[in-house]
């Protein structure tokens, strides 16, 4: 008898666990959906999303092919890995493919130009747009960046640094004081602190317990708030004007791009938070890579050696300067195809659409994966060899499959910008010092971020 009950409860609690195995699958499934496993429940397959990443991908599309579905990050997903799917998918907002990233990116940066649509995301576009697109950037911001960078890459002959810290206090530094031109350093120190913990939390599981990556990045985004709020209130109190963008925002009487308070300081999580690791994972890597590469490395110094003897004596770079560094430009191309800060962007579905034959219910997010683009060998010839000369070919920059900084009407509105200051980092850099890797640095990691986890240091010499 105690063995036949032994057995019904072994036979129970397989049942349940099998139950509970297929949790995701039994509440998600639908008919003619892609094929693909949606994991546990609740959590699904976030762990190999987020530690496996392009092996991940890759595993998938072997055993699924190019559309595939999947769970992570608190929601089902359809990932496409195909190159046309992709653009399709990025074209056809229209058509119900409405921007739909994490629940904790969503919450901890608010209302940002990457998850809203239609006429808000214009008009949130068309502020962006005025602050720090290409017109911006020629006629305002780019003194600001060469005077940041002359100063910054000042004295750093007979040093050993960490590229990969100088890179990010860089990035990081430079945005803050074209959004507020006159806080003291202990005050940037304090806020570049908060925001760090608040863009971890970006992308995290949205489970608000404390001691998570999710919890933290929702309490630094409340003192980010705070302290936002104390800025806007003090900068409305006085009567000093200011040549910034948080004055810009403030002051502007424009009515079709006028925000209140409450969307100024999305504004700004915004601007900060878009740029922030991408330009200081390129900076970084676009050094390394020419390290890496002495015949590129050589190329790019005749080129900024040759601004500089057209120019006085300290006299500053100016848009044809910039316009000229073509092959510069190839360079962080090349840099961004390679170590992909960007490894996707999402979109949400507003209803049930047929995708490559597939039926994708209302309410999934759909994954347009562009790293494996970036490496496809139709698209890239040799895509693993460092080779900024095709970014010098007639076309590449605009294919169709490019989408280093977006597509259609998504394109990165500061995408000007962050070329502006990498390049003028470079431009500085080169000009002024030779440089060689230290000893002990370690192998680099590509995925969930690009980064040398213990720093990339360099010793330095005076050219």
């Amino acid at each position: 008898m105690m063995l036949i009950e032994f057995c019904y409860a072994l036979v129970f609690i397989f049942c349940a666990l099998f139950a509970v195995l297929k949790w995701n699958n039994i509440r998600y499934s639908r008919k003619g959906m892609p094929p693909g496993s949606l994991g546990w429940p609740f959590v699904g397959e976030t762990l190999q999303f987020l530690t496996q990443g392009p092996d991940f991908m890759k595993g998938c599309r072997l055993r699924y092919g190019n559309l595939f579905k999947t769970h992570a990050l608190g929601s089902p997903i359809v990932v496409s890995m195909d190159p046309d799917t992709n653009r399709y998918i990025l074209l056809n907002e229209a058509k119900g493919l409405v921007p739909g990233y994490p629940d904790s990116m969503r919450k901890i940066l608010g209302t940002n130009i990457a998850e809203v649509h239609g006429a808000v995301h214009k008009r949130i576009r068309g502020s962006l747009l005025s602050l720090i697109g290409p017109m911006a950037v020629k006629d305002r911001l780019l003194p600001e960046v060469d005077e940041f960078m002359r100063s910054y890459l000042d004295n750093w002959d007979g040093k050993i640094v960490d590229l990969q810290e100088k890179t990010v206090e860089m990035a990081f530094f430079i945005s803050m004081k074209a959004v507020v031109e006159s806080e003291p350093h202990s005050f940037l120190e304090s806020f570049k602190a908060t925001f760090d913990k608040m863009a971890v939390g970006t992308i995290s599981l949205p489970f608000k317990i404390p001691g998570t990556e999710y919890y933290r990045g929702i309490k630094a985004r409340e003192k980010v708030l705070t302290m936002l709020r104390e800025l806007i209130a003090k900068r409305r109190a006085s009567s000093a004007t200011h040549d910034d963008i948080l004055e810009h925002l403030i002051r502007n009487e424009d009515g079709k791009h006028k925000l209140d308070d409450e969307e100024i300081m999305e504004q700004i999580i915004t601007i900060l938070y878009s740029g922030y690791e991408t330009v200081s994972t390129t900076t970084m890597m676009s050094i390394k890579y020419l390290c890496d590469n002495p015949n590129f490395l050589e190329a790019v110094r005749d080129e900024h050696f040759a601004i500089l003897q057209k120019k006085l004596p300290g006299e500053r770079i100016n848009w044809d300067d910039y316009k000229n560094m073509s092959q510069t430009r190839a360079v962080i191309l090349e840099t961004m195809r390679l170590a992909s800060v960007v490894s996707g962007v999402m979109r949400r579905t507003t209803n049930d659409i047929e995708l490559n034959g597939f039926m994708i219910p209302k309410g999934w997010r759909v994954y347009v994966y562009t790293r494996e683009t970036n490496l496809d060998p139709i698209l890239y010839e040799e895509p693993l060899t460092f080779n900024p000369r095709r970014w010098l070919e007639k076309g590449l920059e605009t294919h169709n499959h490019n989408m280093l900084f977006g597509a259609g009407g998504r394109v990165c509105p500061g995408k000007e910008w962050g070329m502006l200051k990498i390049s003028l980092f470079i431009h500085y850099f080169v000009t002024r010092y030779r440089w060689e890797e230290a000893e002990g640095n370690k192998k680099l990691m590509k995925f969930p971020r690009v980064l040398a986890p213990k720093g990339l240091h360099i010793k330095i010499t005076k050219y």
